[in-house]
């Protein structure tokens, strides 16, 4: 070995050839991948707590810096990419370029998982590393959600909606809580295989840890009660199905809704996104025929407004009442990129020449709306906002009894994208503490009680109405009350760890 080299610049073995490189690079590139499969519809949700693992393993042994990074970019491109597979028949030629693009947000964990395991670190860095590599994933889930880079889909906590004790910790942390338990379980893992330069890595412990995490979130979950019970509510959905022509839409939602006409007694009735593609106060014909509709099923109506005007496009939820419209509607406040706007369209407007992206913007509306109904407070969201925690939080801290999204993905109608933003909403229910109602006019319509219980589940290809009796009873859990305090407990950490041993102790730093 060269004079001043140290044991981690040596190349792990087997992996100093071009061709190992090579087959590590496509193992990270396929594991990534395989744990999209965590999410609906396969729903392996176990697999969110043992599939990081391997990646971290993968990176860790990487005989250098560069090598590593190169392997957690391709594991990011290769676990972001499967889970938003279903856009890639609309992002078209460039799928490789955003592919290359969201994976460079597993750079920061590609880094921490080498300094942290790699060979020639000291013990210190092995025991950090089960704390800095799960901060550095979290903050990097925080940072990727952004809206304007494609917001909160796929975040890994997001995969454990049907494990009801585990779901439970979202009430304390939201869903960065899972999220960061998850990580911290995988790199502890990750610390019981991951090859030394000399000895035996321990398992032991980190096993112990690994299996404590989730387990520690299920007697959470078992122990936790259930609200006071505040009674239920009644609602209707109407979910008609494709329907590209705005007049077959807007009639397909009338017939089925005359359903509730004839008997089934519901408290308000819902439609989905872009249900209404008129302006039912300019177009008086539709007007009439909403309100006709209010006054025959004998109770309020909430449909979508998407209509083009002279100002733009403003997706909008209409409460119609036996008095007629109320008077305060909600506006879409979060929108996606590319598919409702062009982020910078001065430089980015020609991709709508080449792809499904939107050709003109949407705009956004103001701010939260509390809408009123049967004695109840309802909040409002739109189809993608409903991936955001702080906009449920936000209303739950409005005081709102339950949550309802107008849903709409007919673009990727039969695919992974609709059971997952309805899996969603069950994370959602227990982090605000208030139950949530999805109805979608193509898509999959669910609904969940407060502690993430199904309530009611309409797949992608029903059509008709449906009626879910959604019981009543809310509280202000740790996550209203204080926010994403998980990921601001991360990035302190991370802080921390890189003054200490960048700025503090540079001495201590031989891979620097």
């Amino acid at each position: 070995m060269p004079v001043g080299a140290t044991s981690q610049d040596k190349p792990a073995p087997g992996m100093d050839s071009s061709a190992g490189r090579w087959l590590a690079r496509l193992a990270a590139l396929g594991l990534g991948g395989v744990l999209a499969l965590a999410f609906p519809e396969p729903g392996l949700w176990w697999l969110g707590w043992i599939g990081l693992a391997p990646i971290f393993v993968l990176v860790a042994i990487a005989p250098n810096r560069r090598d590593a990074l190169t392997r957690s970019w391709l594991a990011g491109a290769g676990y972001l990419t499967a889970l938003h597979s279903w856009v890639i028949p609309y992002t078209g030629v460039f799928t490789i370029a955003l592919s290359a693009f969201v994976g460079l947000f597993w750079l920061p964990l590609g880094l921490a998982c080498w300094w942290a395991w790699g060979r020639g670190t000291t013990s210190e860095r092995r025991g950090l590393g089960l704390v800095l590599v799960p901060s550095v994933w979290l903050v990097t889930e925080a940072l990727r959600s952004w809206e304007y880079l494609g917001g909160t889909w796929g975040l890994l906590g997001l995969s454990q909606w049907q494990v009801g004790p585990i779901l439970q910790g979202a009430a304390l942390g939201g869903v960065w809580l899972l999220s960061w338990a998850m990580a911290a379980s995988n790199a502890a893992l990750a610390v019981a295989i991951t090859p030394r330069a000399t000895g035996k890595p321990p398992w032991l412990a980190p096993v112990a840890i690994a299996l404590a995490l989730p387990l520690s979130l299920a007697l959470f979950g078992v122990l936790r009660s259930d609200p006071p019970e505040a009674g239920s509510i009644t609602v209707g959905g109407v979910q008609p199905g494709v329907f590209d022509d705005r007049a077959a839409r807007l009639d397909a939602h009338i017939e089925e809704t005359h359903a509730f006409a004839g008997g089934d007694d519901v408290d308000f009735v819902v439609w989905g996104q872009t249900s209404v593609a008129y302006d039912p106060f300019l177009e008086e014909t539709v007007g009439e025929r909403l309100q006709a509709m209010t006054d025959a099923i004998g109770a309020d109506l909430f449909v979508n407004v998407d209509v083009r005007s002279e100002t733009g496009i403003v997706k909008t939820t209409v409460q119609f009442t036996s008095d007629g419209p109320a008077s305060e509607s909600y506006g879409k406040r979060r929108l996606v990129p590319f598919g409702e706007y062009i982020p910078l369209r001065p430089l980015f407007g020609w991709v709508s020449d080449f792809t499904q992206a939107a050709t003109q913007d949407r705009i956004r509306g103001q701010g939260p709306v509390v809408m009123r109904t049967a004695g109840l407070t309802i909040g409002p969201l739109i189809s993608y906002e409903s991936t955001f925690p702080d906009m449920r939080r936000e209303l739950a801290r409005l005081d709102v009894d339950l949550t309802v999204v107008q849903g709409g993905t007919q673009t990727f109608q039969g695919t992974w994208a609709q059971p997952q933003q309805a899996s969603y909403e069950a994370v959602k229910a227990v982090a605000s503490g208030r139950p949530a109602v999805l109805v979608a006019v193509s898509g999959v319509s669910a609904a969940f009680d407060s502690r993430g219980r199904l309530l009611m589940w309409y797949p992608a290809d029903h059509v008709g109405t449906f009626v879910v009796d959604v019981p009543l009873g809310k509280e202000d859990t740790p996550y209203v009350r204080f926010g994403d305090w998980v990921v601001w407990l991360s990035l302190v950490v991370v802080a921390l760890i890189i003054v200490i041993h960048a700025v503090v102790r540079p001495s201590e730093n031989p891979r620097s």
